[in-house]
């Protein structure tokens, strides 16, 4: 299923999630990925799936929402992998506004130094940029970006498209444990100054990391950034430090909605519970599914999360 949810986005409200691209296909292989480690790295732009594909799973969803009474703020980009790796992701942002619910994309900024990348980032209501560092060492120890990748050329491509854009921007810092912030969050937070984000997320890992040595940083060093970023940029700073609720819905079969859901954004166990409660079933389907080897269980500061078994998670 391409399209899943609607989830909790603790940017876009309640979001019917698109995965526009396979798992695990990206450009960067971050440390801290909910999604586990990159099978594929890739800085090369094709065509994943059918861009009527993907317009007919949409209206589904939005007509089986609908008719369940639940409400959709955004259809939001939110893939297995990045998703301006996507071809048709232009065209497919036209097609979905006849749906008349605002788009939104999650992307991690690696592509945006290419012009069609940008164009294609245009038909957006609201885009969420990646800026983990403007240093090298630390872009390339928290992201692991591709080889062919430049810092610069990304840094210099989100600043073109912030001049152009007239949608509402968004950006968000992954901060992790062992990276030392002491400068870097004053030189991210006066880059940003200049791209003028409607508002900059500082945010942790809070689901399971691709690298079990991945933890969130100290109070004192996520409060360091915090002020640095408010020096800069003023009451538009937010954390996005806290769980997103267990408010996950569903509009088909609860095992295709479960998995389709796990496979791009891994659930609590009291989420999946109160999931499956809400749709009159009880935990034997999720047994079952692991049973079946379709899903698996990870537990990450002492919670454990039940995902989909895919190639990056075995």
């Amino acid at each position: 299923m391409i399209v899943f949810g609607p989830v909790p986005s603790r940017r876009f409200g309640r979001s019917l999630g698109i995965n526009n691209i396979p798992a695990k296909i990206c450009t960067y292989g971050c440390v801290y990925c909910q999604l586990g480690r990159t099978i594929v790295k890739s800085v090369a732009r094709k065509p994943y799936y059918s861009t009527d594909e993907i317009y007919r799973d949409a209206v589904k969803k939005v007509e089986e929402a609908e008719e369940n009474g639940i409400e959709i703020d955004y259809l939001t980009f939110v893939p297995d992998g990045e998703p301006t790796l996507d071809l048709n992701l232009g065209k497919e942002a036209e097609m979905l506004k006849d749906i008349g619910i605002k788009i939104a994309i999650i992307t991690n900024s690696s592509l945006i130094w290419m012009e069609d990348v940008r164009s294609s980032l245009m038909g957006f209501d609201a885009v969420s940029l990646k800026v983990d560092a403007v240093n090298e060492g630390i872009w390339r120890k928290v992201d692991r970006p591709h080889e062919s990748l430049s810092l610069s050329d990304i840094l210099a491509g989100i600043l073109e498209f912030s001049d152009e854009f007239k949608g509402s921007l968004l950006t968000e810092t992954m901060l992790i444990d062992g990276v030392d912030y002491s400068e870097e969050g004053e030189k991210i937070a006066n880059f940003l100054k200049d791209v003028h984000p409607e508002k900059a997320y500082i945010s942790i890992p809070t689901r399971p990391p691709a690298e079990n040595w991945v933890r969130p940083p100290s109070e004192r060093v996520m409060n360091e950034v915090y002020q640095a970023y408010r020096s800069g940029l003023g009451n538009r700073v937010e954390y996005l430090i806290e769980y997103e609720g267990n408010y996950f819905s569903g509009t088909g079969e609860v095992e295709d909605d479960i998995l389709s859901i796990t496979s791009v954004h891994p659930m609590r166990e009291e989420a999946v519970e109160k999931f499956l409660k809400e749709r009159g079933k009880d935990m034997e389907v999720v047994n079952r599914l692991m049973a079946e080897g379709k899903l698996i269980s990870i537990e990450y500061q002492g919670k454990k999360y039940f995902m989909r078994r895919i190639a990056s998670r075995y």
